[in-house]
């Protein structure tokens, strides 16, 4: 979603080349892009896929409380078992 949001902004910035009309409808649409996409994305729980987060992700943020650190970690220690279960030949030993 955000790529093709980017790629909008990219089209309407080269069309604005020879009309100040479509610069402006870019800046509309980076407005939006950073008011409201963006902010959804960094809000804690927003995230499709059931409110997991990616590894990297998560490594970074802090977590507010303990049991918060738990199901994170929980969640990890049952991606990490799934993926060794289920690709057993592309797993460092």
């Amino acid at each position: 979603m955000g790529t093709l949001i980017i790629l909008a902004i990219l089209v309407l910035l080269v069309l604005g080349i020879n009309s100040p009309v479509w610069w402006l409808a870019a800046a509309a649409l980076i407005y939006l892009y950073v008011r409201h996409v963006r902010v959804d994305q960094s809000a804690p729980g927003s995230s499709p896929g059931g409110g997991s987060s990616s590894g990297s992700s998560s490594a970074t943020r802090m977590d507010s409380d303990y049991h918060s650190y738990r199901r994170r970690r929980d969640r990890m220690a049952r991606w990490e078992r799934r993926y060794r279960r289920e690709r057993p030949w592309n797993v460092k030993k």
